[in-house]
């Protein structure tokens, strides 16, 4: 199953909410998406038709055990994204944390495994650091 870009923000909302909170409520979504509560019930109502989300009526929200895998997908590529973008490339967190939530929707699943190899590979069997390239892209060397 694919679940669009908003249907998967969603999911991904509901994810890291439970991992910082015991419950999950329509309102806490609301607020972590910036969103209104009309636009958090919908949507809870088609992921709780895709099977991923039990959603009772005016009350709390809980991952099902195939919407908590999903949701672990795409939260671990915005992680993975994020980590590339702020230790790699030192992009500022909050410019990484727009682009990796755009971009964690797209990127067909070859290209994240190679940046997952990639990532792995730099941090474990380099001496790439990070102040290296922040060297480099002070010197003007990198736009």
């Amino acid at each position: 199953m694919k679940l669009s870009k908003s249907m998967e923000d969603y999911l991904e909302a509901v994810y890291v909410i439970a991992k910082n909170k015991k419950v999950v409520r329509v309102k806490d979504v609301g607020a972590f998406l910036k969103v209104r509560n009309p636009s958090v019930i919908k949507a809870m109502r088609g992921l709780e038709d895709n099977g991923l989300v039990r959603h009772e009526h005016y009350g709390y929200i809980e991952l099902t055990p195939a919407g908590k895998e999903y949701a672990q997908s795409v939260y671990e590529r915005h992680v993975l994204i994020m980590s590339f973008f702020t230790k790699i490339l030192k992009v500022p967190l909050n410019i990484a944390e727009e682009d990796a939530c755009i971009i964690e929707h797209y990127l067909h699943k070859v290209t994240m495994s190679r940046l997952r190899h990639f990532m792995k590979y730099i941090v474990e069997e380099t001496d790439f650091s990070s102040e290296q390239f922040e060297r480099y892209y002070e010197e003007g060397q990198f736009e």
